[in-house]
């Protein structure tokens, strides 16, 4: 199958179970909420030693925010509950409640999301002790949240961030001419599934060029360099996945709410990257026999539903997941108002 001119190889990406959260930042201006969720995100490419995958989702306009700020939607993604919820402790605590005028929210409404949920990990119920006794719990509807004294006033926080199952490692190969195609093509890709909710890219610039296999022939390395796409490694390494002319190969990683999701924004990344130009050969995608993981994203399954090789913009698939969204019934939330002692 080809679409512009782009070869679809006849294979699957294998992606696998996470736990995952997402976080609405707020805070005085724009400007202060992404300086937070990049902090946050940061050194969280892949739970292979960062401990967790995160990433900003999208931003979120003052008027749809809990606060009534401008805001920041973040997802976090972790192997398991209680890596999640450690992860989230420790990035809230060190990268959020550092920033200046921040505050923090859970995103995922459990009434209404779409991807299965998972449990409640600590949030403000965490943080609140660094008040040292001078905290102070607030009750809107049904939620609680705590307002912790800090230098530039007070530190909003929800009680307790939802969680939910969600996937993780879909992935595209973008196999091309040169660096310069291969990046395009990369770039393309990414900006578009920016464009979906739920999702998120999280390596550098949403590209990866260290493609990995499991294990390696050095004891104690989990993880090693996918010598069958390194182009420097053509008629050396025992076995290639490369033509001659493929001078370059990319790599998309991407995690979501819901394997939907996934599917999603793997659709509008292969026909972004195919618009890219004629230096982009291939797009295959990185996977191990069907045994890492239960999610299968066949690429010519997803590029079917693009349309005709004539161009066709892709849309998300038919069923796929809007997600959770982050709620506003908590507008209005004022510092310095009365609330209940801890």
């Amino acid at each position: 199958m080809q679409i512009n001119g782009t070869q679809i190889d006849d294979t699957f990406a294998e992606a696998f179970p996470m736990k995952a959260t997402r976080l609405v930042i707020t805070a005085h201006t724009p400007a202060w909420a992404r300086a937070a969720a990049q902090s946050l995100s940061g050194f969280a490419t892949s739970v292979i030693d960062c401990g967790c995958e995160a990433g900003i989702e999208r931003e979120i306009d003052a008027a749809d925010t809990p606060d009534g700020r401008p805001g920041i939607a973040v997802l976090m993604f972790a192997v398991s509950s209680k890596e999640l919820a450690k992860q989230i402790m420790r990035r809230v605590g060190q990268c959020v409640l550092t920033c200046p005028t921040t505050a923090v929210y859970s995103g995922i409404d459990p009434h209404t999301s779409r991807a299965p949920l998972s449990d409640l990990a600590p949030l403000g119920g965490a943080l609140r002790f660094f008040g040292d006794g001078w905290q102070i719990a607030k009750m809107l509807g049904e939620t609680r949240y705590w307002r912790v004294p800090v230098m530039d006033g007070e530190f909003v926080c929800e009680e307790s961030a939802v969680t939910v199952k969600a996937v993780g490692g879909g992935n595209l190969l973008l196999l091309a001419r040169d660096i310069d195609h291969a990046l395009a093509a990369a770039q393309a890709a990414v900006a578009a599934m920016h464009q979906l909710p739920n999702v998120i890219t999280p390596f550098p610039g949403g590209v990866v060029r260290s493609g990995s296999k499991i294990g390696s022939k050095y004891a104690g390395a989990v993880a090693s360099t996918n010598d069958p796409f390194c182009p420097t490694l053509v008629g050396v390494a025992k076995r290639t996945e490369l033509t001659a002319e493929v001078g370059c190969v990319l790599e998309i990683v991407i995690d979501g709410l819901t394997d939907a999701d996934v599917g999603a924004a793997m659709t509008a990344g292969i026909a972004a990257a195919s618009r890219a130009g004629s230096g982009v050969l291939r797009i295959s995608a990185g996977n191990y026999g069907g045994k890492l993981g239960p999610y299968h994203f066949h690429l010519r399954e997803l590029a079917a539903s693009i349309g005709a090789a004539g161009g066709a913009s892709a849309s998300p698939a038919p069923g796929a997941s809007l997600g959770p969204q982050a709620g506003s019934g908590t507008a209005g939330l004022a510092r310095g108002s009365g609330g209940d002692t801890p």
